[in-house]
């Protein structure tokens, strides 16, 4: 038997309950494994990317030098330089420590994958990475977890002491929600946020109505949409009849995937929900990445920061 939910329906071959628990040991090592891949794919793969991708707060004065030549004459210290009958001029630094808050899609939707990863599993890699680039660029991380409701917020701290635990509730994080609500995670997200902030929202995006919502996030914060999807969110598979549940709801039917009209809509329904959620987006002036869950999510994030530079 498969479990599907297209458009809220995509296959999950788990228990609807969630992942399954670990032990404190096999916890404790699954953290450590994400943190000796996050450090290395941060310090090898996006030294620079990341902390040019991202602007400061503003310039900050730092201190006036003697004035040399090729030195913008607009910063001239005119009251030093008459002081010392010199020119002197003032330097300037980039305030940098910057607030990442990670919204993270715990629907039961992402309990899916049939090739590289399960979703969630890839979510949850990427947020580490993106985690641990924020703390060795001394910014501040936070976390909001959601299903049909926020189920979690972690406010933003900086710090590898912070950042393991943050993958932590990542990797152990329990779902009591039964659906999806984007627009109920977006603007919880804008009532605790007073400074602007880089938003990672992370979600397959099988869900409609967060568009005005996104809008407003995407005036005062630096929004980036991360899809994640599997190849089979896509094609359903010529398998005669199949009996599909939805991942969310438990609703039940039976379909012919033999018939190619039956898999021809299920196509066009992906792309239907797929172009809805790059619309949102695009007018909301945010970015969105789209990552499969056999895909190498590394080339896709050093893109998306050389694109930024």
């Amino acid at each position: 038997m498969l479990f599907f939910k297209r458009n809220k329906k995509t296959p999950s071959p788990l228990p609807d309950t969630g992942l399954p628990l670990l032990s404190t040991t096999e916890l404790l090592k699954k953290v450590r494994e994400l943190e000796i891949k996050s450090k290395k794919i941060t310090t090898h793969l996006f030294s620079g990317e990341y902390h040019s991708a991202f602007k400061g707060k503003g310039m900050s004065f730092r201190e006036v030098r003697e004035y040399a030549e090729g030195d913008d004459v607009r910063f001239i210290d005119w009251n030093v330089s008459a002081r010392f009958s010199h020119p002197f001029t003032k330097l300037f630094e980039e305030e940098r420590e910057l607030t990442v808050m990670l919204l993270i899609d715990l629907s039961k939707s992402n309990l899916f994958g049939t090739s590289g990863k399960i979703k969630r599993e890839l979510i949850t890699e990427i947020a580490s990475v993106i985690a641990f680039s924020a703390v060795s660029n001394n910014d501040k991380v936070g976390i909001i977890f959601f299903s049909d409701k926020v189920e979690k917020y972690i406010p933003p701290k900086k710090g590898r002491p912070h950042a393991l635990y943050l993958v932590r509730e990542l990797l152990s994080a329990r779902v009591s929600g039964s659906g999806t609500n984007l627009d109920e995670a977006i603007r919880y997200f804008n009532n605790i946020t007073r400074q602007k902030s880089i938003a990672f929202l992370l979600s397959d995006f099988l869900d409609k109505g967060y568009q005005n919502d996104l809008k407003v996030i995407g005036k005062k914060h630096d929004v980036i949409g991360i899809k994640v999807y599997d190849k089979m969110d896509i094609d359903l598979p010529d398998a005669g009849l199949l009996q599909l549940e939805d991942a969310e709801t438990g609703r039940i039917r039976v379909v012919d995937s033999s018939n190619s009209s039956v898999r021809q809509a299920y196509h066009r329904a992906f792309f239907a929900q797929n172009d809805e959620a790059i619309k949102n987006f695009r007018q909301a002036g945010a970015d969105l990445l789209h990552i499969r869950t056999d895909e190498n999510y590394v080339n896709v994030l050093q893109k998306f920061f050389r694109k930024r530079k």
